[in-house]
């Protein structure tokens, strides 16, 4: 079970690292749309035709139902995984999501938002990592624990 912790919390680092990549794309695609000559506004229907659809689309579609998911995932995962501190870090992670969720959401209404929402990405990128890096600290831990002492010499 602690693979399973493990992999789960590399796997919310890695979905962060596919929204930046994805939000990259959005951002870059659109401006090479715009200038290709084409128009942004309330009008502009959002179809794949629009450049850069496939990244905003992608960020949507991973940070609003697949991190989630998987933060979830990760939080369930560490009440068997005996991880020391890892239902604590798996806590952290699920919130850090959480809170990533609704900047982003916030964001639509309140533009500065989205520079809390790009920073707390990187807060659970770290934390993510962290997490999964612990699981290795435990386990060598334990192998160094769990072997025999040598008797003191007479």
């Amino acid at each position: 079970m602690k693979q399973a912790y493990r992999v789960l919390a590399f796997l919310v680092a890695a979905g962060v690292a596919l929204q930046a990549a994805a939000i990259s794309y959005g951002m870059f695609g659109l401006i090479k749309w715009v200038e290709r000559g084409g128009t942004l506004d309330q009008s502009t229907e959002l179809t794949p035709a629009l450049g850069g659809y496939t990244g905003f689309s992608w960020h949507a579609t991973v940070g609003i139902f697949v991190l989630p998911v998987i933060s979830l995932l990760f939080l369930i995962s560490s009440f068997f995984a005996k991880v020391p501190g890892g239902i604590k870090w798996a806590l952290i992670v699920f919130g850090v999501t959480v809170l990533q969720v609704a900047l982003g959401l916030f964001s639509h209404s309140v533009a500065g938002i989205g520079w809390l929402h790009g920073i707390n990405a990187l807060v659970l990128f770290g934390t993510a990592v962290m997490a999964g890096m612990r699981v290795s600290r435990a386990v060598a831990n334990k192998v160094v624990s769990d072997e025999p002492v040598a008797a003191p010499a007479p």
